[in-house]
């Protein structure tokens, strides 16, 4: 018997991610919160039901992953732990001009959903575009041509919401497709089981790798980073491509609102190091989908050499549907696409740290106390076989992702952004020196380290 939750219920638990699949269709909306981040409001949150209980993708009681996949791709010939089901995997980019150049790594989100709609399979593509004047840096919007897919093509590390997309769904007959991170996947694939409009016209999901979700506060970090008023942003840009820099090195690029530009490299800034946490959202804490496993076909960055030194960006792609497929089979034939095959294993290589964080410190983060709803999640409670500097790490981690939120919240109250820059270069030495085994708290945690057991096995890897 399915347990009857709500919105409130969950936001409460930490467990909400903001994908707006619950204010979709209702008098809720989604609104921002003190730490920057899209929750659900209005007097409708606070009403329990099975039905917002199995279409919450954070929800214990939601259909998982595996079951999703099973469903979906019921033929597919190749089951790997980490990347689920899947019919083949590759690496490379698009050779089509302009996908590769237009794109935050090697284009093959842009040229699949192109591909599709040139195939008159799709009649739009659901995916975020940058905002309009006196709107959100970014929000989801129906493409319905190439130059509007292109328009909303590069990384977005910022809150977004699908509630409104989903309503326009729901009020202009076709054929979509959706670009998402794995939990907006997921959301949208519960959303079609209990909508059978939803489920006519979503026929293809475009899947993102996905790290973890950033909070607003993060653009308003960059712009007292980079010596800027917040309130003078009007365009972000996370990763500015430049084809003569390794792809990994990441610049953050401004527009003021007179036009002029201000930009440094993310290792620069006090929380530019991703692996540590800052402005994670929650829900993040408690994800086993790495490379959106319930969608038709994944991307994501190939962080292995020698491609992550490759400034144009180079794609990792998992292939699930066999329509796509036969797209891919027939662009590499024709020269359209540069791909090589390749295996499971190379793919969870570029997303090693992603897959620790995500199975290893999801076990012991599952083991923690916590109120509210508890996640149910395919990855069982466990802190068997986790050194005591890797547990140390999770847990350093964990207070980042909250300080942070706090801290940035007391400095723009304030209008002192030192009290939260101050902070975050703190926290980082210590973050530094455990995972990395370097800065002025390195030999610290040596000496302790072969205090406690000698051995540096578990020490390095983010």
């Amino acid at each position: 018997m399915t347990r009857a939750l709500s919105p409130a219920q969950i936001v409460r638990s930490g467990l909400c991610i903001g994908c707006g699949a619950c204010a979709s269709g209702t008098d809720a909306r989604m609104a921002w919160d003190d730490y920057g981040q899209l929750k659900p409001t209005g007097p409708a949150t606070g009403q329990r039901s099975e039905g917002f209980a199995k279409l919450c993708p954070f929800s214990p009681e939601a259909t998982n992953e595996d079951q999703i996949a099973a469903a979906r791709f019921p033929e597919a010939p190749q089951h790997d732990a980490r990347l689920g089901r899947h019919i083949s995997c590759h690496v490379g980019a698009v050779a089509e001009p302009p996908f590769r150049e237009r794109g935050s790594s090697g284009g093959m989100v842009s040229w699949v959903a192109a591909e599709l709609m040139r195939r008159g399979e799709i009649d739009g593509v659901l995916h975020v575009h940058p905002g309009r004047p006196g709107e959100p840096f970014f929000g989801y919007r129906i493409s319905r041509s190439e130059e509007e897919l292109l328009a909303g093509a590069k990384s977005r590390y910022h809150p977004i919401q699908m509630a409104e997309v989903l309503d326009q769904v729901r009020a202009t007959p076709g054929r979509y497709a959706v670009v998402g991170i794995p939990c907006f996947i997921k959301a949208v694939h519960l959303a079609r089981a209990q909508d059978t409009i939803l489920a006519e016209r979503i026929t293809h999901m475009l899947g993102l790798f996905c790290g973890h979700m950033k909070s607003a506060r993060f653009v308003q970090s960059f712009a007292w980073q980079l010596g800027a008023e917040h309130e003078r942003v009007r365009a972000v840009e996370y990763r500015l491509k430049d084809a003569n820099r390794p792809a990994n090195w990441y610049t953050a690029h401004l527009t003021l609102d007179d036009g002029s530009t201000v930009q440094n490299e993310w290792f620069n800034l006090a929380d530019g190091d991703w692996g540590a946490g800052y402005f994670q959202n929650s829900a993040c804490n408690f994800c086993d989908d790495v490379v959106a496993e319930t969608a038709d076909v994944s991307f994501g960055d190939a962080w292995v050499e020698p491609y992550s030194s490759d400034g144009r960006g180079t794609n990792v792609v998992v292939v699930r549907a066999p329509l796509i497929q036969r797209l891919i089979d027939e662009a590499r034939a024709q020269g359209r696409l540069d791909l090589e095959q390749v295996d499971a294993d190379f793919v969870a290589d570029t997303q090693a740290a992603g897959f620790r964080q995500r199975r290893e410190g999801l076990a012991y983060r599952l083991t923690w106390a916590r109120r509210g709803i508890r996640p149910i999640k395919r990855v069982a409670p466990s802190a068997a076989g986790i050194g005591w500097r890797r547990k140390l790490v999770y847990r350093t981690r964990a207070a980042i992702s909250r300080g942070s939120h706090r801290m940035a919240w007391l400095a723009a109250a304030t209008g002192r952004p030192q009290i939260y820059l101050g902070w975050a270069r703190k926290a980082y030495v210590v973050y530094e020196g455990l995972t990395y085994c370097r800065g002025r708290l390195a030999p610290l945690f040596e000496r302790i380290e072969r205090m406690a057991n000698g051995r540096h096995d578990d020490t390095r890897l983010p």
